[in-house]
């Protein structure tokens, strides 16, 4: 089986940004969404707006977004708009909180727990995504990369909630009260992706991740730990679960000593499991070549 290709440059510039996504050579159609976390408020390493904004110009995209489930600024649409505001988002290209106004449900096919997703009702309205992801840790999830971004940040508020307790309920209210075993959360997460590549295809979702402040915190944090170990590069690819392995493997492999606590992190929360579970779904191939376009 012919292993999936990961494209790598460790420049982050608007430039090897433009570099990696022309280096996966498609022709994304029609409307595009460029999935990305517009950072809750207080939080700082977000991806830098002049960083993405070449890139979502070049493909004349309509940055996406879908309100939280946990509280904080987010959670309100229009706290949230200020959010996208304030960290300069609304400035570089049209902006679409895509559960602002309703949500559907789309089926999963196979999926662990889930048979179904509840994402942002405006979905509809493009026919083609990249999921821009900024790779670090997370608190729940062990780590966050295109395979969070594309399922607990293409859901909605109840979407999330629905994920996050593995089905159990679709209130947000309730969530914290109903959280499931860690495996059965990171395996909601990938069902999840498996519902939004089916609804969309495959063919029309492109991959790239932004190896840069390397927190172990996630951008939903408001107050994140600072980033201790040096920044990796950008990675792209038309596999998410090869693209994801590829940048916990470059992390794991990495020669920074100031590598640990992100490490620590990943391996608490069992971070690897949505990779192996998407995999298992049939989402793409853990096995990858690096091809380094530097």
């Amino acid at each position: 089986m012919e292993k999936a290709k990961v494209y790598f440059t460790k420049e982050i510039t608007p430039e090897s940004l433009i570099k990696i996504y022309e280096s996966l050579g498609v022709d994304l159609k029609g409307n595009v969404a460029v999935k990305i976390s517009t950072g809750e408020p207080g939080g700082h390493n977000f991806l830098n707006p002049n960083l993405i904004k070449d890139l979502i110009q070049k493909v004349d995209g309509t940055i996406v977004e879908c309100s939280t489930a946990y509280g904080g600024n987010r959670q309100d649409p229009k706290k949230h708009w200020e959010a996208i505001k304030n960290h300069g988002f609304f400035d570089i290209a049209p902006c679409d909180i895509m559960d602002e106004f309703e949500e559907i449900e789309i089926p999963i096919p196979n999926g662990f727990h889930l048979d179904k997703d509840i994402v942002g009702g405006s979905i509809d309205n493009y026919d083609s995504f990249i999921i821009l992801s900024h790779f670090k840790g997370h608190a729940m999830g062990g780590f966050g990369g295109a395979l969070k971004n594309m399922s607990i940040g293409i859901a909605s508020t109840s979407g999330k909630a629905y994920i996050h307790t593995a089905g159990k309920t679709k209130d947000a209210s309730e969530l914290w009260n109903n959280l499931p075993e860690q495996d059965d959360f990171l395996e909601s997460m990938a069902d999840a992706c498996a519902g939004v590549i089916a609804y969309k295809g495959k063919e029309n979702i492109i991959y790239i991740n932004v190896a840069n402040n390397l927190s172990i915190d996630c951008d939903c944090d408001s107050n994140p730990h600072e980033p201790e170990m040096k920044d990796i590069g950008v990675f792209a690819s038309i596999d998410p679960v090869a693209l994801d392995q590829a940048c916990y493997d470059a992390i794991i492999h990495s020669d920074d000593p100031k590598k640990e606590s992100l490490i620590q992190r990943i391996e608490e929360k069992h971070g690897i499991h949505t990779v192996e579970a998407a995999c298992e779904l049939g989402l793409g191939s853990r096995e990858y070549e690096i091809i380094s376009i530097d």
